[in-house]
């Protein structure tokens, strides 16, 4: 089915802009509930009013002295070990693609995919994919009639799996998000996208908002590394 919202012959991705890295930090905060038991008297008898009669003298009930609770703790999700290694095929199970990676390079601020609308371009400046750090940038083209390894990229959603064949094996990425740029957003944003200071992750680039001649915008996801 064709969808001339996407579909046709992508633009060379540009770009500029130095790289920048933000962190979050996150504190944990633990408190206890302290309980007290309090001990009563017996009242006295109000049938022998002449005699008083002496209450027993009521025994202090101690309680037990309160536990402060520890924070709980939750254990880090296991980080995959580093194993970086060139990319040679890529699949998304959830679009039924699967498809030939070769190595491309920028020139001037631009990202160009191969000319092979099946087989996707790794950018040999940034990461490898399995790296313990940086982006690793793959790219693929569209096509308006159907037939381009990165036609419906825009329809991933976060979970879905990504497949990494390199050089070293086989890598598993789950898809963490999915949003998409117009031209000039994403120039701005591309210190971001294009970051090399981050934990290690995969970003798959294409085209998006075919025209009938131009490309008006791009589609990005971004997935972390699982295996």
């Amino acid at each position: 089915m064709t969808n001339a919202r996407r579909r046709g012959r992508p633009a060379p991705l540009r770009w500029g802009g130095s790289l920048a890295l933000a962190g979050i930090g996150l504190a944990l905060v633990g408190a206890y509930l302290q309980l007290d038991d309090r001990a009563g008297a017996v009242p006295p008898e109000a049938s022998t009013p002449a005699i008083p009669h002496r209450s027993t003298p009521a025994i202090p009930h101690r309680s037990t002295p309160p536990t402060a609770t520890r924070p709980k703790t939750t254990t880090p999700p296991r980080v995959p070990a580093a194993r970086p290694g060139k990319p040679l095929q890529l699949s998304i199970p959830q679009l039924q693609v699967t498809a030939p990676v070769v190595g491309i390079s920028a020139e001037q601020g631009e990202l160009i995919p191969p000319s092979n609308p099946q087989t996707l371009g790794w950018w040999t400046g940034g990461a490898q994919p399995g790296a313990r750090l940086g982006s690793a940038i793959i790219t693929g083209h569209t096509v308006h009639t159907g037939g381009g390894a990165f036609d419906n990229l825009d329809q991933l959603q976060p979970g879905d799996l990504i497949k990494v064949t390199t050089t070293r094996g086989q890598l598993g990425y789950r898809v963490t998000s999915v949003t998409t740029y117009r031209k000039q957003t994403l120039a701005k944003n591309a210190s971001r996208v294009f970051d090399q200071t981050v934990p290690g992750r995969l970003v798959l680039i294409t085209c998006e908002d075919w025209t009938g001649k131009v490309y008006l915008s791009n589609a990005v996801i971004t997935a972390q590394r699982v295996t």
